[in-house]
Formats: structure tokens, sequence, C-alpha cells
């Protein structure tokens, strides 16, 4: 899937648009890459000398692989924003620093009316990097 694709299916853009392409997709799962470049915006601060992708990117990176992976079982249509309402059980287990690639790993693991509740995982060479269990909704245009 490319980069236009992505942004039809979910409003995130540049620079908080944080997946470059799509590998596969099924019904209930979704694999996702980012390469993250030296010239992100939040090197600048975290932390200077030594730059370290955030936890909070690598969940918002999972949770925007969720949104593509539910703009075609949620409702919504245009102008529908999905919102991420919990993140539980949140691990990190190795930096992410520019240069680096990641595969995302999403998983519809359950959807109750308008709730849909997921897992991620953000591999690095193979190797988890993060995980998380997160819900979200998706918000209708009025």
């Amino acid at each position: 899937m490319s980069i236009e694709e992505i942004e039809a299916a979910i409003p995130h853009r540049s620079p908080m648009l944080l997946l470059d392409r799509i590998e596969s997709r099924t019904e209930n799962s979704i694999v996702c890459v980012k390469t993250f470049h030296a010239d992100e915006f939040f090197f600048q601060g975290h932390f200077p000398g030594q730059p370290i992708v955030p936890g909070v990117i690598l969940c918002e990176s999972c949770m925007q692989a969720g949104a593509i992976l539910l703009s075609h079982v949620a409702p919504g249509g245009k102008g529908a924003v999905p919102l991420a309402t919990r993140a539980d059980n949140v691990k990190f287990k190795r930096m992410v620093t520019p240069g680096d690639s990641i595969e995302i790993h999403v998983t519809l693991n359950e959807r109750v009316a308008n709730a849909f509740f997921l897992t991620g995982q953000v591999k690095l060479q193979g190797k988890l990097a993060a995980r998380l269990d997160f819900a979200c909704t998706v918000h209708l245009p009025n």
C-alpha cells in the first residue's frame, strides 16, 4: 500500500504520519514498516547527541497501523477519525534509533459495538522492541 493509500485510509499527515508502507493485511491483522530518519522532529530533543525514538512514537505507530486495519471494518467514511481510548501492558524492550526500520504488527482481538481491542508489536531486526494492548473507537463527523 502506498503513502497515498495510507493517507486515504487515515487522517494522519506529516510530521505525525508514522508509517511508510503496508507489507500485508488480512481481515484481523496488518504488518507495516517505518524507517526513522535522522531529521525526524522528535530527535532534536530526545536526546541531543544520543537520539532515540520516543516510546510514545512507537505506540503511535502501532495505533496508526490499527487505524488502517479498522478503516475497512469500522463505521465511518469521509471525515471519520480513529481515537485511541486506552493503552495497557506497554513494554519497551529495545531502543530504536535513526536509520532503524521497524516492522509494526497489529492484530484485532475483539470488537464490542464501536470499541475495538487490538495488540501491537514493534519489531526491530526481527526482535521485539515494544508491545502494547490498545483500544480505540471511531469518531464520526457531525
